[in-house]
């Protein structure tokens, strides 16, 4: 039997994406995040993109969803490093097309994201921070193997206080906790 979520290929975030990012600003997809960002936001989100994905020290990457064969491209995702409770991790987050959703997609770049961040082999945790008010994010986390920790309050944007969960995926399974 043949699968019907689609293939999906990851390419590294490029001064190419802005359309893409300006697409994944639509208000319902960024509903749970504070609400789209201004013009200005968005420069500077891409600038940081395009930098992380230039970037070769194994602090991160961005990059853009397409649909395989074709190229289409219908999300973005990436990981990169962040401080949480004290030791460096890499966090992971995602936006995929409303046209695109429900198709699997998300959790098939996820599992890619993984499988990236683990080849890494700089830290031992992926985490990510869904609002706890939105249910097909944390759906997702669950699906693609993590862990739910707790319930947090983190700050995004800065300066807007957001409850949400602390999900998080060991990269390196099987070795002792450190």
């Amino acid at each position: 039997m043949e699968s019907t979520t689609p293939r999906v290929r990851l390419t590294p975030w490029s001064e190419s994406d802005l359309d893409l990012l300006r697409a994944a600003n639509a208000p319902e997809l960024m509903h749970h995040l504070g609400g789209p960002e201004t013009e200005e936001q968005l420069l500077k989100r891409h600038k940081r993109y395009v930098a992380l994905s230039a970037d070769r020290k194994g602090r991160g990457r961005m990059f853009r969803i397409s649909l395989a064969p074709a190229g289409e491209a219908v999300g973005t995702i990436g990981f990169w490093e962040q401080t949480w409770q004290g030791r460096k991790v890499y966090e992971t987050g995602w936006a995929v097309l409303a046209a695109h959703q429900g198709r699997g997609i998300a959790v098939t770049a996820v599992a890619d994201v993984v499988d990236l961040a683990r080849a890494e082999a700089r830290h031992r945790y992926l985490h990510a921070f869904p609002s706890i008010g939105n249910p097909p994010s944390n759906r997702l986390c669950r699906r693609a193997g993590f862990s739910l920790r707790d319930e947090c309050e983190l700050e995004y944007p800065p300066g807007r206080p957001m409850r949400c969960n602390d999900w998080r995926l060991d990269l390196r399974p099987g070795d002792p906790a450190d």
